[in-house]
This record gives C-alpha cells, structure tokens and sequence, in this order.
C-alpha cells in the first residue's frame, strides 16, 4: 500500500513545528519528497544486491530477499518497444526502449519459437560472433547492442513492427504531490483529488472574455449550465469526447460576475472555449464567451496531490529523510543531526 502525502507532509510539520522550529512550504515539501522516494527507490537494488550475498532465511516474513523484491516488483513492468519513427511503421532492426524505462531487465524476440531472450552483447563480441556460422545468430537465438537506449537486434529480421520486442523493465516511481488550494485566511488547504495533468480543477474561476454591450434580462444567482446540454450554451473543444463539464454561472445586477467550474469533466483542453448565445440570458443574438486556461487545470495549479509510490513499511524512512533535508532548509542542525543518526541506525539494524 502507497503511503498518504497528506500523512507524511502533516507528521513533517508536526515535527518541526513542535518547537516552532520553522515551516516547510509545499513547494519545498514536494520537491524534497521527491528526491527522498528517489533515495529510497535506489536504495532496494542495493540492498537486494547485498542480501543475495548474505545468508538467507526462508522463514516467513523475515526473508530480508523477499522483502526487498515486494518493494520494487510493483515498479516492473513488460511492454513492447516504441515505433520508429514515431507514429509510422518500424522500418529497420534498431528498436528504441519505452519511455519510462528507468533500470533495464531483458527483452523478447517475438519473432522466435517461444520468444527466447535477447543476449545483450557489446560491440566486439558481436563482431566475434559473426565471423564464424555456427555462432552467427538466429531468430531462435538473438543477440543484441545495446547503445544510446536502443537494441539494435540481429539477425536483421523484415518486416519489422514495434512489437517484435518486448522489454522487462522497472520504471520510475511517480513524483509525490501535496496539492492544495489557498484558503480565505492564505492558509493551504490539502487537495485530496488525485492529480491528474489535463483535470480541471472544480471551483476554479474561468477567464472571461465577454461581450462588453452583454447584460441579462433577468438576475440569476450560482445558476448550474453544462455546455453542449443547456440551450444556449455551446462549447468548441479539439476533443469531440469531452464531456461532464458544469459551470456557475452568478448574475448581478443583469451583467455575469462570475464563472465558476462545479463539476470538471473530462477531455478538455486549454483554449476550449465556452459560448453564451444571448437567448439564454433573455437576449437576441448577443454571444459571452469564457475560456479555459491552464490554471483551470491540474498541471497548471497548485491543485491535485500525488501519494508516494513506495510501500507503507516506508513511511517512517520517508520522514526522517524529509526532515534532514527540512533541517537544511531551515537551517538547524538539530534536526539534521536526530533525523541523520535516527536513519544510520535503521541502517544498521537492517543490516545485521
């Protein structure tokens, strides 16, 4: 199970603030989590390399072996290569690896009986192999260089598709975020919405652009329109999919003060625009648009968090960790220090 980063963030401050220590923002928080899961990540291929040459236990749950592989096998994952060039047809035997491959496993040749595994050779043991025709390779027995993050597969095999390769590999963990919207007093306000980067954000204000002549007959108050679906009330978006979007819309004294996202939806994109015909307000003719601009999305905002992609076992870990780097930013070395020989000793004690 993933570990909360409202739960990590407010232990942090609890912490720190319990002596009126200092205060970590949110920007500094989610950066400095950031490098800390980075730290731990790195750490279980270290560990797991070190418990391989340790003596090992079957006994359950104590295998120190087992534990480490729970830690990363969440973060393996198997999938073909991408397609060069990108968006066409694969049209030679140099395959690049995905995207979000961070620790290279091994590969695939879908093209053999049972796709046997890729032997990874360097440059000199490939010109070694290809002299003689015994060891020259074969669909059932490829051999690879890997350069530049791409296999370079021989025997050069036409036609060639994306998928002729398929990758064992471990990607990265995702960045932690603490999202938060500011409250009336400037306080932070945590954002539980899981962050995603084309959601838009609900109570966001949307940029208006309207018609300066434009007035309603009638006053309306917080008055709940969904585009596409209230007569009247059109939206132009590049993504015919998009749907869901209701907005506020708040009328004073016949002219529109405010408009307001009550519900996201989904598919939109900034620059779509939402149009008001004038009908809908008890005018002719007369048009109000508001568009949606890249604060109104999570990428674009402070809004959306991001929980820890490592396992909960690591949560005190994670804190420590935050507050040696939170000790630097504030400058004591106190808690530098406690959080320093606080993390050494765990290190120690998982070790023996």
């Amino acid at each position: 199970m993933a570990i909360n980063v409202n739960t990590v963030y407010t232990t942090v401050l609890t912490i720190l603030n319990k002596e009126q220590r200092g205060y970590l923002t949110p920007f500094e928080f989610n950066k400095v989590a950031n490098q800390v899961q980075l730290e731990i990540f790195e750490k279980f291929f270290e560990d797991y390399n070190q418990y391989i040459r340790m003596p090992k236990t079957d006994v359950e749950f104590a295998s120190r072996m087992d534990h480490i592989r729970e830690e990363f096998q969440v973060f393996e994952k198997t999938g073909p290569s991408i397609t060069i060039p990108a968006g066409s047809a694969q049209t030679d035997n140099v395959y690049n690896q995905p995207s979000d491959l961070h620790r290279f496993g091994s590969a695939s040749w879908n093209k053999g009986v049972n796709s046997p595994s890729i032997e990874i050779l360097s440059n000199r043991d490939y010109n070694q192999i290809k002299l003689s025709p015994l060891t020259q390779p074969t669909n059932n027995f490829p051999v690879a260089k890997y350069q530049q993050d791409k296999l370079t597969i021989f025997p050069a095999s036409s036609p060639y598709a994306s998928d002729d390769v398929t990758f064992n590999y471990i990607r990265k963990p995702g960045n932690p975020r603490w999202g938060y919207q500011v409250g009336a007093l400037g306080q932070f306000i945590y954002d539980p919405t899981i962050f995603q980067p084309d959601l838009i954000n609900a109570n966001s204000s949307l940029a208006q652009g309207l018609n300066p002549n434009f007035t309603a007959a009638t006053a309306l108050a917080a008055t709940a329109i969904t585009p596409g679906v209230t007569a009247g009330v059109t939206i132009t978006t590049a993504n015919a999919a998009a749907t869901g979007l209701v907005i506020t819309v708040s009328i004073n004294n016949g002219e529109i003060v405010q408009l307001q996202v009550q519900t996201p939806g989904t598919g939109y994109s900034v620059g779509d625009v939402i149009s008001f015909n004038g009908s809908s307000f008890g005018q002719a003719g007369t048009v109000a648009k508001c568009f949606l601009s890249a604060p109104n999305f999570n990428s674009g905002s402070t809004f959306g968090s991001t929980d820890f992609e490592i396992s909960g076992s690591m949560q005190t870990e994670v804190v420590l960790s935050i507050l040696k780097y939170s000790g630097v930013i504030i400058r004591d070395p106190q808690i530098i220090q406690a959080a320093s020989q606080e993390l050494a000793q765990d290190e120690v004690n998982s070790k023996r």
